[in-house]
């Protein structure tokens, strides 16, 4: 049953009344101090009736908001817990309650291991003692897909801080076609995740290119305190991807369409799982299934169709074709032995 906000500031006032033992409570007391706490939270001044408190009281007492408050009447009089100890904020939490707070638990401790969500720590901690102490099961439900290991994760706060304080960074960072590292101003625009790898987009330098630098190849990075930050304020990330499939961006190359043949081993997972948003099945054959997008051609979409192996097949265009079959020609005579014989052993 949901609850209003106006109803639960009546509740928690009539809880704080009735917790007060010092004060003898009638029905009349009970409507002054939910009126004025109305009053005070919320500006109404018309008060309440006495219809509405004799309802909120009798809610209280009742099991559909699970309090199940022990409220008596003394002296058929005056308002208060047969519990001295009781207070609906310290109802036990029901199986419900239970099954929804362990997997917001084990949703936010995904995030455990990312210094820019260290403040969630000390709540993620105590949500899962919480629930412990109440359940005593620690059976994980979900599980995604994490690496902990991975090198760079402690540079996201400092770089999710520069976005939000719009501080430019100097970054030594060394990619790996580079033979040495190099420094310069990068101002990030925002943090990308792909394939359970991170990424600080920005631009660098005053260039108006944007750029990806992946957080496993930055050395170093300090605040460049004398450098004037370069606001991103025309660019969204969902609008910057909506072309490709990853994270690079080409901004010369258009978006064209790319035809795909998939086996029927593999249509299954394509079409529950498109490849991209602007998948469209063009056609169901025998032995597959033929499919368009409409991307980018870049480094990320050649990793995909590879990874379907021999169950996936670029039609057109002609020029990824004789990419990707160039790829997997080398890729079986990597398997080849020195007498050319494949070797399966």
């Amino acid at each position: 049953m949901p609850v209003n906000k106006n109803a639960l500031i009546r509740y928690k006032t009539i809880d704080a009344c009735l917790r007060n033992r010092r004060r003898k409570w009638t029905l009349e007391n009970l409507i002054d101090a939910v009126s004025d706490a109305l009053y005070d939270y919320e500006g109404i001044d018309k008060g309440i009736s006495r219809r509405s408190v004799q309802a909120d009281l009798q809610l209280m007492r009742s099991d559909k908001l699970g309090y199940n408050a022990p409220i008596i009447v003394v002296s058929k009089k005056y308002y208060t817990y047969e519990d001295p100890a009781y207070s609906i904020t310290n109802i036990p939490l029901n199986e419900q309650d239970l099954g929804r707070m362990n997997e917001a638990v084990e949703i936010l401790k995904q995030f455990k291991g990312f210094s820019h969500f260290s403040s969630l720590n000390e709540v993620v901690q105590k949500l899962e003692d919480h629930v412990y102490a109440a359940a005593h099961n620690t059976q994980t439900i979900i599980d995604f897909e994490k690496n902990e290991r991975l090198k760079g994760l402690e540079y996201l706060e400092m770089l999710y801080q520069s976005v939000i304080q719009q501080k430019a960074m100097m970054i030594t960072y060394q990619s790996f076609r580079a033979k040495e590292e190099r420094s310069f101003v990068f101002h990030v625009w925002w943090l990308k995740e792909f394939k359970n790898r991170w990424f600080a987009v920005g631009v660098k330098g005053k260039g108006l290119q944007i750029m990806n630098l992946a957080l496993d190849r930055i050395e170093n990075l300090v605040i460049a305190e004398d450098t004037l930050y370069v606001d991103n304020d025309e660019i969204t990330p969902s609008e910057y991807y909506k072309d490709v499939i990853g994270v690079t961006v080409s901004s010369t190359l258009r978006a064209g369409n790319v035809k795909l043949f998939v086996s029927n081993e593999h249509a299954p997972y394509v079409t529950t799982k498109p490849m991209h948003h602007s998948q469209k099945l063009l056609e169901t054959k025998e032995d597959g299934i033929i499919i368009n997008l409409k991307v980018q051609l870049n480094f990320e979409l050649e990793r995909e169709i590879l990874g379907y192996a021999e169950g996936m097949r670029v039609l057109a265009p002609e020029f990824l074709r004789k990419r990707i079959f160039k790829k997997l020609k080398q890729g079986v005579y990597n398997y080849n032995d020195e007498n050319g014989a494949v070797n399966a052993s």
